[in-house]
């Protein structure tokens, strides 16, 4: 009973430390000047590993995703900007890399789908709320009530 209290905890700890994410950047991968490093990782961040998909090349152990890392690396140490490695790499792998698209007239649809979700839903709701009340509930005659109360009465 005793060894159970104290395991709990240490499942809990396990559990919570499960649902950090995972970041896959090996040590070697790791830019010895800590400024370089950081614009990596915040570039890293913005760019989906195009095996994984759901996840940013930071957090993937893909060998496309370290591919990816070492070449935003690269750049920055060559002196791009963020956003010329940015630019390189959509260039390269095309703007699915990125995790957020650009907002541009061929991905209008894309961008516009929710709001057009929600106004759809909205005027669904308010059509729902004009609709015609029902027709009045008819009150029973004299003669119909008579008719209940002694079918009432016989049980």
């Amino acid at each position: 009973m005793m060894a159970r209290r104290s395991l709990r905890p240490a499942l809990a700890a396990l559990a919570l430390l499960a649902s950090l994410p995972a970041h896959a950047v090996q040590p070697d991968e790791v830019l010895k000047d800590p400024t370089l490093e950081h614009r990596a990782r915040e570039i890293s961040a913005e760019l989906r590993c195009l095996v994984c998909q759901n996840q940013s090349i930071d957090d993937s152990d893909a060998p496309l995703a370290k591919d990816l890392r070492l070449i935003v690396r690269e750049r920055l140490q060559k002196g791009d900007s963020d956003k010329a490695v940015l630019d390189y790499v959509v260039a390269r792998y095309g703007e699915f890399v990125l995790l957020r698209p650009v907002f541009a007239l061929h991905t209008l649809l894309l961008w516009l789908t929710p709001v057009l979700a929600v106004l759809l839903g909205g005027f669904g709701l308010w059509r729902l709320a004009r609709r015609r009340p029902p027709a009045p509930v008819r009150t029973l005659s004299a003669a119909e009530q008579a008719e209940v109360a002694a079918l009432l009465r016989r049980d």
